[in-house]
């Protein structure tokens, strides 16, 4: 994988004779902010990078603040997904930034048609996160949390009766009476964030940080990420741009009533690999 942006300083070459092995000197990270990162790990620019170079690389921002973080993959032609589903715009190594993503975060926030959609499931702990995740008083495995304001979802899957923390659910205070039993009744725990039938994103993600998950991720849908854009809260972007072209009128990676004003971004960091172009921007 290489890096594109920023770009490392190449101006005091090595010295007439040097041996010039790229995987001998070690590469910074990018924090949050977009400034760079102390090196940890060394990461050969033309192979695979190791979970730790990519933990380095996306590390969330230091401090108690919220960051709301969402991760996203389009193809060139600008959908968001192929018969429903991300899946086909992926590649291998877009699911190992997924998983690091995963792995730095203390909450995933999704929409209940994804959950409907990509089959979701619990996350798991994975041992290459542990003692990063511990240093940084987090649990072994991200919460997900579940936005729903008609709870039409089934409470039998393992994500609700299986999980190594309990799954949270958000949704209004007008949402139907049995299906918030019913949610409770399998082992979610069910949060307000929002009058009626609508849940509110600021508020859903205040109740978030109120118990402690300041280090947020988002998975989409294009509907939800649409609400995040709108009310304002989208802190950073982590985009797939996928080299694949697929035509049709699959929807874009976020949806819904437009802005009044086009919200600005960034760019933090470019990374690419196998013609994938993994871009992060962060909310001007």
């Amino acid at each position: 994988m290489r890096r594109l942006f920023p770009v490392t300083d190449t101006t005091a070459g090595p010295a007439r004779g040097a041996a010039t092995d790229p995987a001998a000197a070690p590469v910074r990270g990018t924090a949050a902010d977009g400034t760079a990162a102390p090196a940890r790990a060394t990461v050969p620019e033309d192979g695979d990078w190791s979970l730790d170079a990519l933990a380095d690389a996306y590390a969330y921002p230091e401090g108690d603040a919220p960051w709301l973080r969402a991760n996203m993959v389009s193809s060139l032609d600008g959908a968001g997904q192929h018969e429903g589903r991300s899946q086909p715009l992926s590649s291998e190594t877009d699911m190992r930034i997924f998983g690091t993503l995963r792995g730095l975060a203390d909450v995933i926030v999704v929409g209940a048609e994804t959950v409907r959609l990509e089959g979701y499931r619990p996350a798991r702990a994975r041992e290459a996160f542990a003692d990063r995740r511990a240093a940084a008083g987090q649990g072994p495995a991200p919460v997900i949390a579940v936005v729903s304001a008609s709870l039409d979802l089934d409470f039998s899957l393992p994500l609700f009766t299986a999980p190594s923390v309990p799954t949270l659910v958000l949704t209004g205070t007008g949402a139907p009476a049995d299906r918030v039993r019913a949610a409770r009744e399998a082992g979610a725990e069910v949060l307000f964030a929002g009058d009626g039938t609508r849940v509110e994103p600021a508020r859903a993600l205040a109740a978030l940080a109120e118990r402690g998950l300041r280090r947020q991720l988002t998975e989409g849908g294009p509907r939800l990420l649409g609400q995040f854009v709108a009310a304002g809260v989208l802190d950073e972007l982590c985009l797939t741009i996928s080299p694949t072209m697929t035509a049709g009128d699959a929807q874009r990676i976020a949806g819904g009533p437009s802005v009044a004003v086009p919200t600005r971004f960034r760019v933090a960091s470019v990374l690419e690999r196998d013609g994938f172009l993994f871009t992060r921007y962060l909310r001007i």
